[in-house]
């Protein structure tokens, strides 16, 4: 099940007695972690009935053998076993495998699970696994052990969508009342590269740094939050798709003045071009178009990106990409090869992609 259907079903039922937390996202795991401890443990009996363990310093048997004890100060008990994927053997044995002598194999969990301790939940995270590429089957390795907590107790903790990062980000600048939309919220959005406990925790600095009378800027954006040059970048783009030598050369300060670091600056660039060629022989004409063909090839695209890299790709002629994509190449190769001067070697590729 989902974060959300894990919410949902605690609101009305007696919590399970074990969970599998599966996946790499933090936010919505830490939300479904505060739910569960709220529901379990009210404030006053959670310093006597938490306990966290790492089975990298432990191992299954001890977090069992404790679930079995009795607590002498609390009735009611939560176990956060962290670094659940530790305790995997080198070969999983599936709960209907027998051994030689034709007697099915019972794995610990499984043996504690059919008679577990009443007022103790038991949570079992791994989050050191992704659900794609070769993590895959890692994680179905995963699943397989504790197979015996079932799929109604297993909380899959995936990576929001672009669309579902945009949702929350308008959804946590409601809840704090901050002024926020736009080309700032687009900024945001990139800057933290849809991570949800960054955007939540880059929402709470704006909140208080802004407050609730004016709107977010720029400025702001450029102040607080990690990597937002990338706004100033965009800025850089735009203009060398519309010709601008003035506004791209104006860019181009903002970035050296904020001590941005030019041949990284460069990596952006070059990636925006590439993709925009890319989207041009593709012959890509709308945004979900843009969406599908680069998820498809693994490229994750919010539906902003994909406006700004068509937007590049309707600039240019296919050729002009090539030529633009080529200049970068050879300016990439100026910063390897050590040239001393970035801001002239920037300077003349803004010229050439201007001329």
């Amino acid at each position: 099940m989902n974060p959300e259907q894990f919410l949902a079903k605690l609101a009305k039922q007696p919590p399970a007695p074990a969970y599998l937390f599966l996946g790499q996202e933090g936010y919505q795991r830490k939300l479904c972690r505060e739910a569960l401890l709220s529901r379990v443990l009210p404030a006053e009996a959670r310093a006597d009935g938490f306990t966290q363990v790492d089975l990298e310093g432990g191992s299954l048997s001890d977090v069992l053998d404790d679930a079995r004890s009795l607590s002498l100060f609390a009735s009611e008990r939560v176990i956060w076993v962290a670094s659940a994927e530790v305790a995997l053997p080198r070969r999983v044995v599936a709960p209907d495998e027998s051994t030689e002598d034709g007697k099915p194999v019972e794995s610990e969990l499984s043996s504690y699970l059919r008679s577990p301790t009443p007022g103790v939940v038991l949570v079992f995270e791994c989050s050191r696994y992704d659900f794609t590429g070769d993590d895959k089957q890692k994680i179905e390795r995963v699943e397989k052990f504790y197979s015996g907590i079932g799929p109604a107790a297993t909380v899959e903790f995936r990576h929001f969508t672009a669309e579902s990062s945009r949702h929350l980000a308008q959804e946590l600048a409601r809840t704090a009342g901050l002024k926020l939309a736009g080309a700032e919220l687009v900024v945001l959005l990139e800057a933290v590269a849809g991570d949800a406990g960054r955007l939540a925790s880059e929402i709470e600095k704006l909140a208080l740094f802004v407050g609730t009378d004016r709107a977010v800027t720029m400025e702001d954006i450029r102040a607080l939050v990690p990597n937002a040059a990338q706004a100033t970048i965009f800025a850089l783009v735009s203009a060398l798709g519309k010709r601008d030598r003035k506004m791209a050369l104006q860019s181009l300060d903002i970035l050296i003045r904020d001590g941005e670091y030019l041949p990284l600056a460069l990596t952006f660039l070059s990636s925006q071009f590439r993709l925009a060629l890319a989207a041009k022989e593709a012959r890509i004409n709308s945004v979900p178009q843009a969406q599908t063909f680069f998820q498809n090839i693994g490229v994750r695209m919010w539906r902003d990106r994909a406006e700004q890299v068509l937007a590049t790709a309707a600039a240019f002629p296919r050729e002009s990409l090539a030529r633009a994509v080529a200049l970068l190449y050879d300016t990439d190769k100026k910063f390897r090869e050590g040239y001393k001067d970035d801001q002239l070697v920037m300077e003349l590729l803004v010229l050439a992609l201007t001329a």
